[in-house]
């Protein structure tokens, strides 16, 4: 896929939405990286969680780009789409969106695609229902 070659944000509603705050930058000011890792991590991990009915871990992260930076105050929007299940893993495909605080600017940011195993109480590998 080319650099920001979507147009829009997926249709539906993203698994997260939240402002970026001056707390999440780097020391020039952009919005630090490893904040848009864990806004990634928590979306796919929150599908992967509802589709297994339980405990996940994130195993794998693959092919992450940034393509655009994120700004202070900008509303960032992560969608994620689960791609396939398997027995005890899936994978997940996530897309993070930047909307301008005057609501003006919509740019993909950066995409990847996670992998996660559902786990049991005691952190071993669990079945995902199916």
């Amino acid at each position: 896929m080319a650099d920001n070659a979507e147009a829009s944000p997926p249709a539906g509603e993203p698994a997260i939405r939240v402002v970026a705050m001056p707390a999440d930058t780097n020391a020039n000011g952009d919005i630090f990286g490893g904040w848009l890792v864990s806004m990634m991590d928590l979306a796919a991990g929150t599908v992967a969680s509802q589709r297994s009915r339980g405990r996940v871990a994130t195993i794998a992260m693959d092919g992450m780009t940034f393509h655009r930076p994120v700004k202070v105050g900008d509303v960032v929007s992560v969608y994620a789409t689960l791609l396939a299940v398997g027995r005890t893993s899936m994978q997940i495909e996530v897309t993070a969106w930047r909307q301008s605080r005057n609501g003006l600017e919509n740019e993909r940011v950066t995409h990847a695609t996670l992998t996660f195993v559902a786990i049991d109480d005691d952190g071993r590998p669990r079945t995902v229902t199916q």
